[in-house]
């Protein structure tokens, strides 16, 4: 009877164990999977891995913008595609000032248009942002991880909300870490998604104060290496308001880890990615890449995506699965 008792005991703490465990595996977060659509429709990810690739074959600096565009849905109402809505008062997030620059909103389109007429009302415009951001970024040679997938679509979108809710370039570092926090991120994650700064392109008005007016002396940022600056102030006058600065000098269109050398060299472009050394993480982090080569950038990279593509998620019966991504059903 005794062993009876310890057996049955045993049995309740292992379906115990299992239940808190299962609370935290990582293949099934909210509601979402990779592979999501393997039944649904299998194609799915093909016909976006197509999209983007044919794009990107025509114009391979889409990939900043299109790698951007996810992160700005995602920082806004979560990743539900809000950022993809457009009003006739002007009035959503794409009209907000920080989106402004972002483009390719074609390819989402074209690859949703796709998506319809192989399996009409399935496929998410959130999921297809996702996809569109790991695929375009694999059109980069970076390699690949697993999306998951099983987002719905939100029905809000709203231009008072961009600002107050994405980083900016002129954040220190508590008040990134503080952002991200706010996201459900952490430190490695905020290190890591600075990383994607190795492409792309920022402008003169993000950066004039770092280089005329930092403390309102006329003076420059003292963590800017000062051949740098000089350099900047020759490409950026203080009323400049157009001129493109490469993020990544000489390897903005590569995604690799020579970002993170040009942070540990004070020769990161925006204050946002100068302020990655004022923390013993992620600092560390960056040191770490940059003697190594990137040895786990990559990686890292894949992972943090994944994380950042939790962020306030709708599954289930809430939202909705839009017909066309730039309008509510």
């Amino acid at each position: 009877m005794a062993t009876l008792k310890m057996s049955i005991s045993w049995f309740f703490f292992l379906q115990i164990l299992f239940s808190l465990l299962s609370s935290f595996a990582p293949t099934n977060v909210q509601g979402l999977k990779v592979g999501f659509y393997d039944k649904s429709c299998p194609k799915a990810e093909l016909i976006v891995k197509k999209s983007v690739f044919d794009a990107m074959k025509k114009d391979p600096t889409l990939g900043a913008p299109l790698l951007r565009m996810f992160f700005h849905d995602c920082f806004v109402r979560g990743c539900e595609g809000s950022v993809l809505l457009e009003l006739k008062n002007k009035k959503d997030e794409k009209n907000a000032v920080p989106n402004l620059s972002l483009r390719g909103f074609e390819i989402i389109d074209n690859a949703k248009a796709a998506l319809e007429k192989e399996c009409p009302g399935i496929v998410s415009c959130s999921d297809v942002l996702a996809l569109v951001a790991r695929d375009a970024m694999v059109a980069l040679n970076v390699p690949s991880w697993g999306v998951e997938t099983g987002r719905r679509d939100g029905r809000v979108t709203n231009i008072n909300e961009v600002t107050s809710n994405l980083p900016s370039p002129f954040d220190n570092i508590t008040s990134l870490i503080t952002q991200f926090r706010s996201k459900g991120l952490g430190k490695k994650d905020l290190v890591v998604l600075s990383g994607g700064h190795t492409i792309g392109i920022g402008h003169c008005p993000q950066i004039t104060n770092r280089l005329y007016n930092f403390t309102g002396k006329r003076d420059s940022d003292p963590n800017l290496d000062t051949e740098y600056a000089a350099s900047l102030r020759k490409k950026c006058k203080p009323t400049d308001t157009t001129t493109a600065l490469e993020m990544d000098p000489g390897s903005f269109k590569t995604f690799d880890a020579s970002y993170f050398k040009l942070v540990s060299q004070r020769r990161g472009l925006f204050q946002s990615d100068a302020a990655l050394l004022d923390n013993q993480e992620t600092k560390s982090y960056v040191l770490k890449q940059t003697k190594s080569y990137g040895s786990t950038f990559f990686k890292d990279f894949g992972v943090s995506m994944v994380n950042m593509g939790r962020i306030g998620v709708l599954t289930g019966r809430t939202g909705e699965v839009r017909k066309k991504c730039r309008m509510v059903n």
